[in-house]
């Protein structure tokens, strides 16, 4: 046991403390709820700076660009070099204008005299510097202020004399700046409230990718049909789902091995009773030829349509099991319903003739993906239903083609004129064993067996009322060809 331990530590470890490796639902949503958290709040603090405090200060600095301009443009330099700036009471009034800082400004020649202004605020920065712009952080009698300096070209270079710089400054008390502290104040609330919905997003987002494998399990089960219920096997399932997962796959198992058991059943069961029964209708055929009393004559013929519809009882019933196993082990290929249509007239022409059946045919090209076993089961049943309820006489239709009500979907008709069903009893008509009202000959399984091979093919089988609102139009419309190609089955 050591060895083993040694040799896989990590598996040695979860099995000591017994810690579940599989996914966690909890663990998910804490990792992705505390992880954004811890990402959010620097680069919220981050944001705020950039996008709130930064540019705001900068729109301050740049209204002491203004007033140094303005004192720029009122400089006037004299042909031997002298720099001369006229200021009368009103213009520093308007130079000095603030409605919350006080303000303070002054102009030093290229040789660092004051022409006009504020002398002490000439010695904050030292002689004007050969640059365009500087702005720094100040104190003027105790109170910090904030400095422009802007420095340029007053005195032209002329001859024997080179170029000389003037420079304004501008300074301005902070409580405009304090203003902007409080309205920074109310934008960090904003980034808060900003980031608690980004939070709440990231919240339902993890929720979401948490639960997203129970989705996918749920989508599976329901996709599912009672021919394919094989285990739910994804590995991706959390361990808090396991056991649901689990009790799913054992149901599924028990309910395949009963109806198996239930289908073998009944295949063993029409297996064993069609030879005797297929012989009993010989016998009765032989003896409604032979000379018999006529007193026996009508229960003669009793006795043979019954034996006769429990023949059919048990071919269809082996039919029935013959089709489940093409569902399940053979692949599907493209056919074409006139050729299958086409083939069944072989079949049925014969058979409608003997019993007084007008049995007619408008045939199209109409392909569909399918079991070519299965199809033409189908037909068949359709064929044997239609003649045994529609009776002598009768007309009986088989159309194929494309759909005119869908675009790109094949059609098949069985159409009809006996006495059809009633409209309230045709969802009822698809059901096992269910003859309707005017009884028949027929077993009752035909229509459920359309219905179950149409909804095999992805197809949609409905009753229709014929033409003239007379008799019975059964109808399936498939779905459209699949684009992928397919072995070809039935050719036209």
């Amino acid at each position: 046991m050591s060895v083993t331990a040694s040799a896989h530590p990590a598996r040695g470890l979860r099995a000591l403390f017994r810690i579940d490796a599989r996914p966690s639902i909890r663990r998910s949503l804490v990792l992705w709820l505390v992880l954004p958290l811890a990402l959010l709040v620097p680069a919220t603090a981050i944001l705020f700076y950039q996008l709130a405090l930064a540019p705001a200060l900068d729109s301050l600095d740049h209204s002491l660009d203004g007033t140094a301009l303005a004192i720029e443009r009122l400089v006037k330099s004299g042909p031997d070099g002298s720099v001369q700036m006229s200021v009368s009471r009103e213009l520093d009034y308007a130079l000095r204008a603030d409605r919350f800082d006080v303000v303070h400004w002054v102009l030093q020649a290229p040789d660092g005299r004051v022409v006009a202004g504020d002398a002490e605020l000439a010695r904050l920065g030292g002689p004007p510097a050969p640059v365009d712009w500087r702005f720094t952080d100040a104190t003027w009698e105790d109170d910090p202020v904030r400095v422009a300096m802007h420095s340029w070209i007053c005195v032209p270079a002329a001859p024997g004399r080179a170029a000389a710089r003037c420079e304004a400054r501008v300074s301005e008390t902070l409580n405009k700046r304090r203003s902007v502290a409080k309205h920074v104040s109310a934008a960090a609330a904003s980034a808060m409230l900003v980031e608690a919905l980004v939070l709440a997003m990231m919240g339902w987002l993890a929720i979401a990718r948490s639960l997203r494998p129970m989705v996918r399990l749920s989508t599976d089960i329901e996709q599912r049909s009672p021919e394919h219920l094989g285990a739910v096997d994804q590995p991706d399932i959390p361990r808090e789902v396991a056991p649901l997962v689990t009790a799913l796959n054992g149901l599924f198992a028990r309910v395949v091995a009963a109806s198996a058991a239930e289908k073998a059943f009944i295949a063993d069961a029409a297996h064993q009773l069609r030879t005797p029964l297929t012989a009993l209708r010989t016998e009765t055929e032989l003896a409604l030829l032979e000379s018999h009393p006529p007193q026996t004559e009508a229960l003669l013929r009793r006795l043979h349509l019954a034996t006769t519809r429990s023949a059919r009882l048990a071919n269809q019933l082996l039919s029935q099991a013959r089709a489940e196993h093409v569902r399940h082990n053979s692949a599907r290929e493209r056919f074409d319903l006139k050729q299958i249509a086409t083939e069944a007239a072989e079949e049925w022409v014969g058979r409608s003739v003997d019993v007084g059946v007008d049995l007619g045919f408008e045939l199209e090209s109409a392909r569909v993906d399918g079991h070519g076993f299965l199809l033409r089961e189908m037909l068949a049943n359709l064929l044997d239903n239609a003649i045994n309820y529609a009776g002598a006489g009768a007309r009986i239709t088989i159309r194929t083609g494309p759909s005119p009500d869908a675009p790109g979907c094949a059609q098949l008709e069985v159409e009809d004129n006996g006495p059809g069903i009633p409209p309230a009893e045709r969802e009822r008509a698809f059901e096992r064993f269910q003859r309707g009202n005017a009884g028949g000959p027929g077993s009752g399984l035909g229509l459920s067996i359309v219905r179950d091979i149409a909804r095999h093919h992805g197809a949609r089988a409905e009753l229709l009322d014929g033409e003239g609102g007379i008799g019975l139009r059964v109808r399936v419309t498939f779905a459209p060809l699949d684009p992928a190609p397919r072995k070809p089955g039935v050719r036209s």
